[in-house]
């Protein structure tokens, strides 16, 4: 079942280990990530968490949250190449949708999402989450509504 875990000195080095092929440009690396939820943490709404399937670390994903907006922003989600295909994106995503509607502070969730990475749109197509139309560094913004 897929849980997520705060990054402790526990699973540090596992999360920072975790990479996508070097060829790959479509999200940051952990360790990219994690210094810039440190950098924000004054703000208090950047959140860093590993995804676990049960008991094993099988990836990354940050949120950021706009509670003027009452937005939730999935910021970053990194499975490495063995993690993928194994539905552990799909799921993860949609067990954060779930925690964001129950908790009732936010109605929409947006993304980014880059126009080549043919396979992260389709998973978040198929989710539920639209194309705005919006286009922010080259990325298309895309949206799911509660």
């Amino acid at each position: 079942m897929i849980n997520f875990r705060r990054i402790t000195e526990k699973n540090f080095d596992e999360i920072i280990r975790m990479s996508r092929p070097v060829d790959e440009h479509f999200v940051a690396s952990n360790a990219y990530s994690l210094a810039q939820a440190w950098l924000y943490r004054e703000e208090n709404d950047v959140y860093p968490f590993a995804i676990y399937n049960d008991d094993t670390a099988v990836g990354f994903m940050m949120l950021d949250e706009d509670l003027k907006e009452r937005c939730l922003v999935l910021w970053r989600i990194m499975f490495p190449e063995k993690n993928t295909g194994r539905g552990y994106g799909t799921k993860a995503i949609h067990q954060i949708i779930k925690l964001a509607k129950e908790s009732g502070k936010y109605d929409f969730m947006i993304l980014d999402c880059a126009p080549e990475n043919e396979r992260a749109r389709h998973v978040y197509e198929k989710i539920g989450f639209y194309d705005t139309g919006e286009i922010e560094n080259g990325e298309h913004i895309m949206r799911f509504d509660f």
